[in-house]
């Protein structure tokens, strides 16, 4: 199996999940997708990832996102851990939760368990590690992130990942170090200065291979 990478299209998979069947690239459909893995129900970095990424939920849905959760146990499994994560997290969450017992979709995207030998199951199957992968409409993967099960995912991070996606394929601009929205942006190297001129009326040259310009907030949610 060819590993995958930025670029590579996203393998498309029939699951069960807690909101029913899906099949992976129909239920995507014309949105951006995140799916992010979870080693196993009812554990503690889990419960807190799953809290905060349903209270950020709306603001993905504003975005044209759609996330869904894997975790290597069954849906009924999920449905019960669900009532403790919107206890604990108070939240509502409504996104669907895949269930990959047998670890097929796991392995598709190569999100298996290499490293800690403690992250298994009681069979001793090695459960995933914290995976992120965003999708695009088009179903290519444009960005994969890898936690260790014993570190927890920033969502806040992970949405700032889609804005700087969403607004690079707009606007022909990449984003510096700590960027959010409204903060100067890069001009892409592919644009030449004449463009620039046109493109970006207010770009500023700190040197030939480093052009800033502004990008209002409000420009990028338009």
């Amino acid at each position: 199996m060819a590993a995958l990478r930025l670029g590579s299209i996203a393998p498309d998979f029939e699951a069960e999940t807690t909101k029913g069947p899906i099949k992976f690239h129909e239920w995507i459909g014309d949105s951006w997708c995140v799916l992010f893995s979870h080693p196993e129900d009812f554990t503690p970095v889990c419960t807190t990832e799953l809290g905060a990424f349903a209270k950020l939920e709306p603001e993905f849905t504003k975005r044209n996102v759609k996330m869904i959760g894997l975790s290597a146990n069954t849906i009924e499994s999920h449905d019960a851990w669900i009532d403790d994560i919107n206890e604990i997290a108070q939240c509502s969450l409504n996104f669907p939760i895949i269930g990959d017992k047998t670890r097929q979709i796991a392995l598709a995207y190569d999100m298996i368990d290499h490293q800690d030998a403690t992250n298994v199951d009681s069979k001793g199957i090695a459960f995933t590690i914290r995976s992120v992968f965003i999708v695009d409409p088009k179903k290519v993967i444009r960005l994969i992130l890898s936690y260790p099960a014993s570190t927890g995912r920033n969502a806040d991070e992970v949405l700032r990942c889609i804005d700087s996606l969403q607004t690079g394929d707009k606007y022909r601009i990449t984003t510096p170090i700590n960027w959010q929205k409204g903060d100067d942006v890069i001009v892409h190297p592919g644009v030449s200065n004449d463009e620039a001129k046109t493109l970006f009326p207010e770009f500023r040259i700190v040197k030939p291979y480093l052009r800033f310009t502004p990008l209002p907030k409000e420009k990028i949610d338009a």
